[in-house]
C-alpha cells in the first residue's frame, strides 16, 4: 500500500555525505563514489535531467559570448588588463626618511 518513494540519486548522496567520513561503511563508501561520478557534470545525459536543477533555465537567454561588455563603475570586476581573475597592481608611497632629533 504505502510502498517506498524512490531516493533521487542527488538525496541520497547528500544522505551519504551527511555520514561522518569515520562512521561510513564499505558499501557507503563505495556507493557515495559511484554517485559523484554518476551526477559529475561531464558525465551527465543532455536530455536526463532532474527537474529543478540549476541548469533548467540554462538554454534560455544569449549566449555568454554575445553579452556586451560593461565598462566603469569602480567594483572588484574585471581589472584594467583584460585578464579575469588577475588583480591590477598596487601603487606603494615610498615612505619619506625618519629624521633624527637633533
Amino acid at each position: 500500500m504505502n510502498a517506498p518513494q524512490p531516493v533521487s540519486p542527488r538525496r541520497r548522496m547528500q544522505e551519504l555525505l551527511a555520514i561522518p567520513d569515520s562512521q561510513r561503511t564499505e558499501a557507503q563508501w563505495d556507493e557515495l563514489n559511484e554517485l559523484e561520478i554518476k551526477l559529475a557534470p561531464g558525465n551527465r545525459e543532455p536530455g536526463n535531467r532532474e527537474p529543478g536543477s540549476r541548469d533548467d533555465n540554462f538554454e534560455q537567454g544569449p549566449p555568454r559570448g554575445n553579452q556586451p561588455q560593461g565598462g566603469g563603475g569602480g567594483g572588484r570586476g574585471e581589472p584594467r588588463g583584460g585578464q579575469p581573475g588577475k588583480r591590477p597592481a598596487r601603487k606603494f608611497h615610498k615612505r619619506p626618511p625618519k629624521t633624527t632629533p637633533p
